[in-house]
């Protein structure tokens, strides 16, 4: 009898052990302390999901939209406010594809249908010689298309205040002041495209741009103003009418070095 208690309690012993090893072992694959240096007795943490694409989330768009579920571990999550006093901080990396979304996404910020987004992001375009950082909020209509982009608001949260930025259209409620030059848009026939190109306005950006120029000419209001590159003049908008803005050359007495 006492010889089978002994067996009973060294087997529990034994499997408590044992559990406690391999809880040990899974906390430190997902929560990791690790030195700061070899030379210093500091330390830092790592947290870590595992990859899953049997994940539920995995068959929403939100989550899966620009990801390989086969390659992207599952999302971690912080229940409750996250706060810091130092920065919050999205690095590089040599490979960006399937670390953020489409490899450019740096922040996404979800509406309350937890759909709708705010999002940034980094290196998706090369323009005007120049790698681009884009900002926009984002519909559930998906796509490229001017309906799917919402206002995005700079300045305040006052309504017919600030500054409205859409896909194709800005409005600003505000005064602007400028310490450089305006330009004014120069538009001629080449620039101008009457149908709406099929398929995707990503995939044809230069197409689609002629066609929002159009659309701009066409739906303009009074006071509307673009020059003509092809006939070299300055047009307005009076009265629902195109007309030609009257310049003349400068005195004699005025000249510049430039």
């Amino acid at each position: 009898m006492k010889l089978g208690l002994i067996l009973t309690a060294f087997l529990f012993i034994s499997q408590f052990g044992y559990g406690q090893h391999n809880t040990k072992s899974t906390h430190e694959k997902y929560f990791k302390i690790s030195k700061g240096s070899a030379v210093t007795d500091t330390y830092r943490t790592t947290i870590s999901s595992d990859i899953d694409s049997t994940w539920d989330k995995w068959n929403e768009k939100g989550y899966y939209f620009g990801f390989d579920p086969k390659l992207t571990p599952m999302y971690t999550t912080v229940d409750g406010i996250l706060s810091t006093p130092y920065m919050i901080q999205v690095r590089g990396n040599s490979i960006e594809k399937n670390k953020k979304r489409w490899g450019f996404h740096v922040f996404e910020g979800y509406a309350s249908d937890d759909k709708s987004r705010i999002t940034m992001l980094v290196n998706k375009h090369f323009e005007e010689g120049r790698p681009v950082a884009e900002m926009y909020y984002y519909s559930p209509l998906w796509g490229h298309s001017d309906a799917t982009y919402n206002w995005f608001r700079i300045g305040s949260d006052v309504r017919q205040h600030s500054f409205l930025f859409s896909r194709d259209k800005a409005l600003f409620y505000g005064s602007l002041q400028l310490t450089n030059t305006l330009s004014l848009g120069k538009i001629g026939k080449d620039n101008i495209r009457k149908e709406q190109p099929e398929g995707d306005d990503e995939t044809n950006y230069s197409e689609s741009a002629k066609h929002v120029n159009y659309k701009s000419l066409k739906n303009s209001d009074d006071g509307t103003i673009f020059y003509d590159k092809d006939n070299h003049i300055v047009v307005i908008k009076v009265d629902g009418e195109w007309m030609k803005l009257n310049v003349e050359s400068l005195p004699k007495n005025i000249n510049y070095d430039f």
